[in-house]
């Protein structure tokens, strides 16, 4: 039976221009500036873990893609590991819903889903999460509430303000996790989304994902305001800035956005600084950006790094994670082979899933 439709019989307690308390930082400053997640050695070693799966499953990548296993667009997430999986972390599973852009191989692997049927599905093969229609920029799992991957830059923020206004009109408690990159957040509909979500008091995070390049324009060069958490000031939707290198920061700032949302009080807005170490995509040579640059990076900020720092001064030794780094080879090795051994979709399954067929 179909749910009755709800309608809006209540008006905002008070208009954005009665909010004389609105501060742009407010939800950052109310909260001691420190806001790295204190994690016990076992959460850590997960965080580790995931971090480690993301970065050898992406380089598995970009080997199968020069070997031509792989085709058309292949944006990897190398470097920017910490971003989905602190923020990840800290969502409810079976709950909460994730949307993001077309760099979303990291985002799944985040979310546990199996890199067997991820790495299928990047090189077409029917066993892969889109039944290998999908490739790498278009990748869903129901199941899971992981609703793409999505290649029109910023489309995937209105349809994450749809699925905030569903969980709200449903009641379910979950919230809305919405990725986007620092050249989509100057995209119309993002503003847009911005506006309703505020209005309508929707459950959502807006994660702006800042590697510093929008395909191969610095940031400095196509923003205005390259301060990206404070672009939803004008919308009364408080903003954090977080050290997207940093996967315990990522996760103690996604307890207070998430609180935030879930106590009721309004979308938030979150800028993580991060870096990819590759191109844009794997056609890209990143010419506009320097050797040094990208060394300097991974040499004083890697978030695997950091991490693996941290674990060694509680009392973990380099022969443990040597060990996990093994295992993880050894796992993104057999995603490889079971990609290449499964079959491709056969040629009649260019005809399903075009059209929603009634029952």
């Amino acid at each position: 039976m179909a749910k009755p439709a709800k309608t809006r019989t209540s008006s905002p307690s008070k208009s954005a221009s009665d909010d004389l308390d609105f501060i742009l930082h407010s939800l950052q400053d109310s909260h001691d500036k420190n806001l790295r997640y204190a994690a016990s050695v076992k959460e850590m070693l997960h965080f580790y873990e995931q971090m480690l799966l993301i970065r050898r499953f992406e380089e598995k990548a970009g080997q199968l893609y020069g070997l031509g296993l792989i085709g058309g667009f292949c944006h990897l997430y190398i470097g920017q590991e910490a971003v989905a999986v602190g923020l990840q972390s800290a969502l409810t599973e079976g709950l909460d819903s994730v949307i993001t852009g077309y760099r979303d191989h990291g985002h799944m692997l985040a979310y546990g889903i199996d890199p067997n049927v991820i790495m299928a599905e990047l090189t077409g093969r029917q066993a892969g999460i889109s039944k290998g229609k999908g490739g790498s920029m278009h990748m869903f799992s129901t199941e899971h509430k992981f609703y793409g991957g999505h290649g029109i830059v910023g489309a995937q923020v209105a349809l994450g303000g749809g699925l905030a206004l569903a969980h709200k009109y449903n009641e379910d408690g979950g919230l809305c996790l919405a990725y986007f990159g620092d050249g989509a957040a100057n995209q119309g509909q993002v503003y847009e989304t911005f506006n309703m979500a505020s209005l309508w008091n929707l459950p959502i995070v807006f994660v702006v994902e800042n590697n510093q390049y929008a395909m191969g324009t610095a940031v400095r060069r196509s923003s205005a305001e390259t301060e990206f958490h404070r672009r939803g000031t004008a919308f009364r939707i408080p903003g954090m800035k977080v050290n997207g290198m940093d996967v315990l920061e990522v996760r103690g700032a996604a307890e207070i956005a998430f609180k935030h949302v879930r106590e009721g009080k309004g979308p938030v807005l979150m800028e993580l600084n991060t870096y990819r170490y590759r191109g844009h995509s794997m056609s890209d040579p990143a010419k506009y950006r320097s050797r040094e640059e990208v060394q300097d990076v991974r040499e004083h900020k890697d978030p695997i790094e950091g991490l693996k720092k941290v674990l060694l001064e509680k009392g973990k030794t380099e022969d443990d994670l040597k060990a996990i780094d093994k295992a993880i080879r050894a796992r993104v090795a057999e995603s490889a082979d079971f990609a290449e051994t499964s079959q491709e979709p056969d040629a009649v399954e260019l005809y399903t899933d075009v059209l929603v067929e009634e029952y």
